[in-house]
């Protein structure tokens, strides 16, 4: 029977350092209405740190109730303003990680009026 090779007494390698979190790095991109502009670099709000999440379901369902919430708020914010966005716009931008297509993004603003 073979033996096993003998274990090695040298240095043992550096463990990996954990991957980053993303919730962490989003704390500073939020923001809030009247204008819904992200604190921390100034685009409109979800802005790029949040919008280039890799989106699976579980992001999904953490996301949504939180989400529906901040579109409902947004609608009322910034909808009839001078070269604002269309519920139905604001609705895509705030609910980025549903597919929506246009009908259905339509019918959302009307439910969250």
């Amino acid at each position: 029977m073979p033996h096993p090779p003998p274990r090695s007494t040298g240095p043992r390698p550096a463990p990996t350092p954990p991957r980053p979190v993303p919730w962490l790095t989003l704390e500073d991109h939020c923001a809030a209405g009247p204008d819904w502009v992200c604190e921390a670099c100034g685009e409109a709000w979800p802005c790029l740190a949040w919008t280039s999440l890799p989106v699976d379901s579980s992001l999904r369902r953490a996301l949504l109730p939180s989400f529906v919430g901040l579109t409902r708020q947004a609608i009322r914010d910034l909808r009839g303003r001078p070269e604002g966005p269309e519920p139905p716009e604001i609705v895509t931008r705030f609910l980025w990680f549903l597919p929506l297509n246009d009908d259905e993004a339509r019918a959302t603003a009307l439910r969250l009026r």
